[in-house]
């Protein structure tokens, strides 16, 4: 088939306030999209089909069969698979103009300013917030915008951070809505989603892409968008830069932006879900929630929040082996480790993947 750009976005050419001119302006532009899931997959595909020249994907993760309901650029024949990798392909049958690359290291703060460097927009699509802040701050220090978007629940919040303004300034970032890394926040597949809202909070950065790329419209710069799916309203908080450079220069030297999702898991302080089921009636297992409001299949004993797990304070039984419960099994490592480190003699175990690997 003869594929021309003029045919392939004659519809986009065909407004106006885009145009060829508006049309070269996409192909021309770099985008860097870090998170490739619910969030991430759609806006890169869009951003694709929008005609954007060059796209870069940064996902370590693989597509696991609870994604798919939200996920929907990925199939059932795509479990197992890397994210990034399917994604690729994907973009390449349909976006003939556009470059598509990926990396399947998750970003850190070693080499986050190696990955975007080279594009003009950084799309934040990941459900960590250690790495939502490292992307802030990181395109703060390098002058680079940033599309933003997150989800709680039935809730999705987008906005355009850092963008260059007429007078030399830029924007607010995130920390101007939101200072500091809260610890007690659980992610989507931790606290539920529906797949409408992903959607439409994934489309809502595509657009924000496309108006700062095109210079049309008006991005949601110094303010955040707030959509509710359950009521059908929105609201925009008003946001004024008060964390400037120099200021997030400091904290970025002082934090690690660790997230446990990201590491490796010492294989000793595991405990898969064939071996807990059958020990779970053992009189010396003592099964401890990390996250309140789990949906257990099991009975646990007590539940301790992970931001208030305090290893000092645990009431130490060298008799029994503890394990430790999340939904996917990082928050829950995040305790084992604690405990570990204060007492290496006690038995403290991690249910590995969680409940979610459990109830598979």
């Amino acid at each position: 088939m003869n594929v021309t750009k003029k045919n392939l976005f004659k519809r986009q050419i065909t407004l106006p306030e885009i145009g060829e001119i508006g049309q070269q302006k996409l192909q021309d532009a770099s985008v860097l999209v870090v998170g490739c899931g619910g969030l991430g997959s759609p806006v890169a595909v869009y951003l694709a089909s929008s005609g954007i020249g060059k796209i870069h994907l940064v996902d370590f993760d693989f597509v696991d069969i609870s994604n798919l309901h939200r996920q929907v650029f990925y199939s059932l024949d795509d479990v197992g698979k890397s994210k990034v990798a399917v994604l690729s392909a994907f973009i390449k049958k349909r976006a003939p103009f556009t470059e598509v690359s990926f990396t399947t290291k998750p970003i850190t703060k070693e080499n986050v300013f190696d990955l975007i460097s080279e594009f003009d927009i950084v799309v934040d699509g990941t459900d960590s917030l250690p790495t939502k802040y490292l992307l802030n701050d990181a395109c703060v220090l390098k002058n680079k915008p940033l599309v933003y978007g997150s989800l709680y629940k039935f809730d999705g919040y987008v906005a355009s951070f850092n963008v260059l303004q007429k007078d030399g300034s830029y924007s607010a970032n995130l920390r101007d809505a939101f200072p500091e890394i809260a610890t007690d926040i659980p992610n989507c597949s931790e606290a539920g989603t529906m797949n409408s809202i992903v959607g439409m909070i994934a489309t809502q950065q595509v657009n924000e892409v496309l108006k700062l790329i095109t210079g049309i419209g008006k991005p949601l710069a110094n303010e955040l968008l707030i959509y509710n799916s359950l009521q059908n309203t929105q609201l925009k908080m008003k946001l004024k830069s008060k964390f400037l450079k120099d200021k997030i220069a400091k904290l970025f030297k002082m934090q690690t932006y660790f997230d446990a999702a990201c590491t490796v898991q010492n294989s000793d302080w595991q405990i898969s879900s064939e071996d807990l089921r059958v020990k779970l009636n053992d009189s010396d297992i003592e099964l401890i929630a990390v996250l309140p409001n789990l949906k257990l299949p099991f009975k646990v004993h007590q539940t301790i929040p992970i931001h208030q797990f305090d290893a000092d304070k645990f009431d130490v039984d060298y008799t029994k082996t503890y394990v430790m419960v999340c939904q996917r099994g990082f928050n829950s490592y995040k305790a084992t480790k604690l405990l570990k480190e204060k007492y290496p003699k006690l038995n403290v175990l991690n249910l590995s993947g969680g409940i979610s690997s459990y109830n598979k």
